[in-house]
C-alpha cells in the first residue's frame, strides 16, 4: 500500500509551483518503477498504478517514454514458452530395429528411421507389405528371378495381400500423380530421371524430401545384377502408376 500512497504526490498539484512539482513528480515516477517490479504477485496494484500514472496530467512526456519502454521490456525478456516438439521430428526408432540392419549394405543407416517409422504408420495392408519386403531384402538379401515387376509381385504374393489401383497414366505421357496421394507401401511405377528417364518401379518407403520429391524406395535391379534390392533415394515427381495394397 505504500507505493499507492506515493501517488498522493502527482495529484496535489494546488500546492507548489510547476518547477517543483514536476520535480516531485519525476522522484515518484522512479519509485514507483522501482516498487512496480516488488508487486509481480499483485497485479491489482499494477493496474491501479499504471492507470494512476497515465491518468495524470502532469506526467512529464519522458517519464512516460520511459515507463512505456520499461513495459516493453519486461514483455521482451520474459521467458518464452515452447510449445511441445512434435514426435515425428524425434528419432523414433526402436534400437533392435536400427542395430539389426545398421551395417546392412543394402540400406543407409541413415535411412532406417525412416523404413522403421513407414511401418508403424502404415495401413495393415502396407504394412504387412513393407515388411515382407525388408525380410526379402535385409535378412535374406534374396535374389528374385526376373525384373522389379518380378520382385515386387512377389512380396505383394508372400504378403497376402489384395491390389487397388489408385492411379494409372502412362509412361513419358502421363498424366502423373499429385504426390501427396502417395502413402507408405505403395507400388510405384515412375519415370527414373536417375538413369536415362527409363520407367522403373519400386516399393514406396516415406519422403526424404517431400519439397523436391524425393523418397526411399525400395528398388531391385534385376536378377542380372546378382544384387539384393536396395533402399535407394529417388525423383518420384513423374509417377504414372500406382497400386495399393488391401485386404
Amino acid at each position: 500500500m505504500a507505493a499507492l500512497f506515493e501517488i498522493s504526490l502527482f495529484v496535489k498539484e494546488g500546492h507548489m509551483d510547476v518547477s517543483t512539482l514536476n520535480m516531485n513528480n519525476r522522484c515518484a515516477f522512479k519509485t514507483l518503477s522501482h516498487q512496480r517490479y516488488h508487486l509481480k504477485s499483485k497485479p491489482w496494484v499494477r493496474s491501479a498504478l499504471w492507470l494512476t500514472l497515465l491518468a495524470s496530467p502532469m506526467l512529464h512526456a519522458d517519464d512516460l517514454a520511459d515507463l512505456i519502454r520499461t513495459k516493453n521490456q519486461s514483455y521482451a525478456q520474459a521467458p518464452a514458452v515452447r510449445a511441445p516438439l512434435s514426435t515425428a521430428y524425434l528419432n523414433t526408432t526402436h534400437p533392435s530395429f536400427y542395430q539389426n540392419y545398421a551395417a546392412a549394405p543394402n540400406i543407409d543407416s541413415d535411412y532406417i528411421e525412416t523404413l522403421y517409422r513407414a511401418e508403424q504408420v502404415a495401413a495393415p495392408a502396407s504394412k504387412q507389405v513393407l515388411q515382407v519386403a525388408r525380410q526379402m531384402a535385409l535378412d535374406n538379401k534374396e535374389i528374385i528371378k526376373g525384373s522389379c515387376w518380378d520382385y515386387l509381385n512377389a512380396a505383394f504374393n508372400r504378403a497376402g495381400v489384395a491390389r487397388e489401383t489408385v492411379f494409372k497414366g502412362a509412361y513419358q505421357v502421363g498424366p502423373f500423380i499429385d504426390t501427396n496421394q502417395i502413402q507408405p507401401g505403395d507400388w510405384l511405377y515412375y519415370i527414373n530421371h536417375s538413369y536415362n528417364d527409363v520407367e522403373h518401379s519400386g516399393l514406396f518407403v516415406g519422403w526424404l524430401n517431400r519439397a523436391n520429391n524425393q523418397a526411399l524406395i525400395l528398388s531391385y535391379a534385376g536378377e542380372r545384377r546378382n544384387e539384393p534390392a536396395r533402399y535407394k533415394v529417388y525423383d518420384v515427381s513423374h509417377t504414372y502408376n500406382v497400386i495399393r495394397p488391401s485386404l
